[in-house]
């Protein structure tokens, strides 16, 4: 049974605490991480109905800092179904106290269906309903070819 982009999307709000900064009183970029992929991994158990893993982590970028008390705002939804695998877009804003939001990441990350076994399993393919959707979808091929053939470069030989 194929799903639609927004049967699985999540919004998850985090507030900044001082276990969560740097030495610098900045948001430290492995809990923001953490968090991103938590996100992920309930993106793709929602759409896969099934436990996740994750494969890999692509294109994360930190465009800007979040500091204490600052409300972080992480938005995943599905934007390539696979076979076994999926590929999740994470986003991470700090929501201002107007509600206006900031973007300081986004990453794409590949996640893999698995059986009970811990064996990759077949999940649902995915309805594409939106202009967007598509487009993201499209970018989303780009990326997993670039990926598989990183992949076989980095497993060659040579």
């Amino acid at each position: 049974m194929e799903k639609r982009v927004k049967d699985s999307m999540v919004e998850i709000a985090h507030i900044v605490r001082p276990t969560d900064l740097n030495s610098a009183k900045r948001l430290f970029g492995g809990t923001l991480m953490s968090w991103m992929d938590e996100t992920a991994v309930i993106v793709a158990k929602r759409h896969a109905m099934m436990n996740v893993t994750t494969a890999s982590v692509d294109s994360l970028s930190f465009l800007s800092a979040a500091h204490m008390r600052d409300v972080i705002v992480i938005i995943g939804k599905i934007t390539y179904v696979g076979t076994t695998s999926m590929e999740v877009k994470i986003e991470s804003f700090v929501e201002h106290i107007n509600g206006e939001r900031e973007l300081i990441t986004r990453a794409y990350i590949t996640m893999v269906g698995i059986d009970d076994n811990g064996v990759p399993a077949k999940i649902p393919g995915l309805i594409l309903e939106t202009p967007e959707e598509i487009e993201e979808n499209e970018k989303a091929k780009v990326r997993r070819k670039i990926r598989s053939e990183l992949r076989n470069y980095e497993h060659s030989d040579s």
